[in-house]
């Protein structure tokens, strides 16, 4: 069964199933999910619990040595299984296939993965856990939705702040949500029960964005200048390598030249997609909207800005480089 983060609370109320899996890109919601969980275990008399971590040299014996032995204090056990790469391999995933297959009983086995990619999805072991668990995929917000996250963080501690503030905030700790929890915390402790302003908010949070290649190359495809610009700021300030930004800047130029020679040769979008190995649906969206206002003339311009920069990181050519990130990035995020 598949919930919704916003369902786990009533779900928790009820009997627990005897199989959890958790796994999404937020190791915060992640984390805190598992901890609801585990909570609501020991309220239900799982009494011991055994957490079992997957890394190099892990041998999966360990897991059904852990479903066999009872209790210490006979009662409900709880397996917490962590698998940090959520690569299994071979082993580990006929291990889950048949452990899953034989659940045992009196036991709630818990299974926390990383964010899972499309092709791992497709594999057997994890067809066969996802079938079984009670499942919630963790998603941090998207950036649109970050304010409206804040606020119903602020609303728990109870708290509140205007418009303004929650973009504030939102702008501040965009691409870490730990951080973000720690910040409201930090308001809770500094200013109580209350609405906030803008100018406790401006004093109390601080500069903690992750500004990171890939919020760039999305920002570019969405055609969102103003953000583009705050991310490069960001990166020049935190010391990104130029030619890591030069990558990725000119990768979705190649993508988006290659999907728009393919699309006016009559091929079908979604098979550009698959070649091109883009499967994230928004991301399918943002470059076909891209595709809508960047013609093959202004790509090619915008690879030849490109080629212009890769000579002034090879120190061929003179300039601010920095600024020509940021005019490679306005040129490809226009938005008509």
């Amino acid at each position: 069964m598949n919930l919704r983060p916003d369902q786990l609370a009533a779900q928790l109320e009820r009997p627990l199933a005897p199989l959890w899996l958790l796994h999404g890109n937020e190791p915060l919601l992640v984390l805190e999910a598992a901890d609801a969980i585990r909570a609501a275990a020991r309220l239900q008399g799982y009494e011991e619990r055994e957490t079992l971590v997957v890394g190099h040299g892990f041998k999966w014996d360990a897991l059904a040595l852990a479903a066999g032995n009872l209790s210490l204090f006979g009662g409900a056990k709880l397996i917490d299984l962590r698998i940090p790469t959520g690569k299994p391999g071979r082993d580990g995933g006929d291990a889950l296939q048949r452990y899953i297959a034989h659940l045992p009983s009196q036991t709630l086995t818990l299974v926390t993965l990383p964010e899972v990619d499309w092709a791992t999805r497709k594999t057997a072991w994890f067809k066969a856990l996802a079938d079984a668990a009670t499942t919630l995929e963790l998603h941090a917000p998207e950036r649109e939705r970050l304010p409206e996250w804040v606020a119903r963080r602020l609303a728990a501690q109870k708290q509140s702040a205007p418009p303004e503030a929650l973009a504030f905030i939102a702008d501040h700790v965009e691409g870490n949500l730990l951080a973000a929890h720690q910040e409201i915390l930090k308001l809770g402790l500094l200013h109580g029960e209350g609405a906030l302003t803008l100018e406790q908010v401006q004093d109390a949070v601080l500069d903690v964005a992750r500004y990171d290649i890939d919020k760039l190359r999305l920002a570019v495809v969405e055609g969102d200048p103003a953000r583009c610009a705050r991310l490069l700021e960001g990166l020049e300030g935190e010391g990104a390598a130029p030619p890591l930004v030069l990558w990725a800047l000119a990768h979705e130029t190649r993508s988006l030249a290659t999907l728009s020679a393919g699309r006016d040769a009559g091929q079908p979008l979604s098979a550009l997609f698959k070649a091109e190995r883009i499967f994230d649906p928004r991301r399918q969206q943002a470059m076909t909207r891209a595709l809508g206002r960047l013609g093959q003339g202004h790509l090619r311009a915008a690879l030849m800005h490109a080629a212009r920069i890769d000579r002034m990181i090879k120190g061929l050519a003179s300039g601010d480089l920095w600024d020509e990130f940021l005019q490679l990035a306005l040129r490809l995020a226009r938005r008509g």
